[in-house]
């Protein structure tokens, strides 16, 4: 079956002033859609190889699998991970909040580590606040190419995109004061979902 983009879950605008409404539709209507096909195609072409037996380039589309693959999950995650401001909570409560306060000491180092490591993440990428299962902790990781993601086993909870396609459009080189202002429209109930569904 193929992969499908998934609306987003409130209007273009909602995220406004800290996301503006062009950005939304640039990045999702072509930049998350263009990873949709770029991914069904690569799953389309190495099914063509297994039926054919030819496998000439199953390690460029292995390669187109990967990123296109890693992009529709990251930002399939990224948009409801945030909410309008008006709707947003400062900070998580129950049991996320007490494994931030566990794993990080407080949430205000949580929140400077994630802003400090989103910020210095080199050229595109992201950074991912996650569940780790094996030591059942939450780690902040980052991302330079999100085919690369991996610390094998994580499970993403908060990510923000910092390539810049996400933030460009209005604070152009200001990557520290985006992500500052994403800490505004943060969805914590999903993140809070998140970390409950990767514990079950």
């Amino acid at each position: 079956m193929a992969h499908e983009l998934p609306p987003l879950p409130y209007p273009y605008d909602a995220l406004e002033p800290y996301i503006d409404e062009q950005t939304m539709r640039l990045h999702h209507d072509i930049h998350h859609a263009g990873y949709v096909k770029g991914l069904n195609t690569a799953e389309q072409k190495l099914a063509e190889a297994r039926k054919a037996g030819d496998f000439a380039l199953v390690k460029h589309w292995s390669r187109e699998a990967a990123f296109h693959g890693s992009g529709h999950l990251l930002h399939s995650i990224f948009w409801p991970n945030m909410t309008a401001a008006d709707r947003a909570k400062a900070e998580p409560s129950g049991a996320l909040a007490d494994a931030i306060k566990r794993d990080f000491g407080s949430f205000d180092a949580f929140k400077a580590q994630f802003i400090a490591a989103s910020g210095a993440v080199e050229g595109s990428g992201w950074g991912i606040l996650a569940y780790r299962p094996t030591d059942e902790s939450l780690v902040i990781l980052t991302a330079e190419k999100h085919q690369n993601l991996t610390q094998w086993g994580v499970v993403p909870l908060l990510v923000l995109d910092v390539w810049e396609h996400a933030y460009y459009l209005k604070y152009q080189n200001r990557r520290g004061e985006y992500v500052q202002n994403f800490f505004n429209i943060i969805n914590w109930d999903d993140v809070a979902g998140r970390y409950r569904d990767a514990r079950s």
